[in-house]
């Protein structure tokens, strides 16, 4: 009898074993039929011929990728220096580029909490294409202005291509060649070497600067002839040539002009009647330090924006420039006692 219970017992165990396990491979097969879903859904090309992604004639064929944000990147997923990768994010992202000396737009900055991210993309790598403004189309980066332009115009996600340079940032000096300099720097001493050097630096800074102006310049013709979107290149471009590590004598880590070109950028919006685009370049300004806040009241730039989008744009300047009185609170009193009334 107990030899029976024994086997009874072996066979029931046994039987309940095959029972889990079928159910754990149901469930898993379950599992990656619904991710294979998901993915295939998330990642689905734009139609066009075979399914790949539609480019302009000046692009080659590319596919469409999927988003990484919140993936981990294994080694394997990693390109390695000298190699083009692409990615798709959605906006907001959370990349800001620089233009560097070759006037090509490099990774500056990442910050999850600005929007999202890919885990392939490391600061120091150089955009080699965009999607365009709108379309199927994607653009060549080699115009720093049309790239932040495309950026802040396109609705939805952003195609990038970019190629990896391992951290690299010489795109952002100035000058730093002479060996001399390099072996002085070094050993810690100071000078011949680092003496020219530093004068070449200088020279070349004081150039930078001109060019800037240059650039700054040629935006307000373009935007006097009513040409807003090449002025919106324009004033981008003086954004992105903004000098590394610059601080004012009054300890301001901005430039004016960056200050400036950025309420222009809202201006050009408002003219082209983008009222969000314009709504965010004054966001943009604004945060950067701008504080002629009786222009964005006032000025003509903003005119059309100020009377398409009241409500909005009130609420945004009151968060930088809140009024000293309530202006419900003074019509308040105003009809209280009557003033203004005949």
């Amino acid at each position: 009898m107990a030899s029976r219970r024994a086997i009874s017992a072996v066979i029931c165990a046994s039987l309940l074993a095959l029972g889990l396990i079928f159910m754990r491979g149901s469930s898993e097969t379950l599992s990656r039929a619904t991710a294979s879903a998901t993915m295939h859904s998330f990642a689905k090309p734009l139609p066009r011929g075979q399914g790949s992604f539609r480019v302009s004639e000046r692009a080659m064929g590319i596919r469409k990728v999927p988003n990484l944000r919140g993936c981990a990147a294994t080694s394997a997923d990693m390109p390695k220096t000298g190699d083009y990768y692409e990615v798709n994010i959605e906006k907001p992202i959370g990349i800001s580029f620089a233009r560097g000396n070759d006037g090509r737009a490099y990774i500056i900055k990442l910050d999850e909490r600005k929007g999202n991210l890919d885990p392939r993309c490391e600061v120091g790598d150089r955009l080699d294409e965009i999607s365009a403004s709108f379309g199927d189309d994607v653009w060549k980066a080699e115009n720093f202005g049309q790239i932040m332009y495309a950026i802040r115009t396109r609705v939805g996600g952003l195609y990038f291509k970019f190629e990896k340079r391992d951290g690299d940032m010489s795109f952002l000096e100035i000058d730093t060649k002479d060996v001399e300099f390099r072996k002085e720097r070094r050993g810690g001493n100071y000078g011949a070497g680092t003496r020219e050097v530093q004068m070449r630096n200088y020279i070349t800074s004081k150039e930078n600067e001109r060019a800037r102006n240059e650039v700054f310049n040629t935006g307000l013709e373009l935007y006097e002839q009513g040409k807003y979107e090449d002025a919106i290149y324009k004033f981008e471009d003086v954004l992105g040539m903004e000098p590394p590590n610059y601080v004012g004598d009054d300890f301001r880590r901005i430039t004016p002009m960056y200050e400036i070109a950025g309420y222009n950028i809202a201006c050009c919006f408002s003219k082209l009647r983008q009222w969000e685009n314009s709504l965010g370049a004054l966001r943009d300004c604004l945060n950067s330090g701008y504080e002629d806040f009786e222009k964005v009241r006032n000025g003509d730039g903003l005119a059309e924006l100020r009377e398409a989008e009241e409500v909005k744009f009130q609420a945004l300047l009151d968060r930088y420039d809140e009024p000293v009185f309530d202006p419900k609170l003074v019509e308040g009193f105003k009809n209280l006692f009557g003033f203004g009334k005949k």
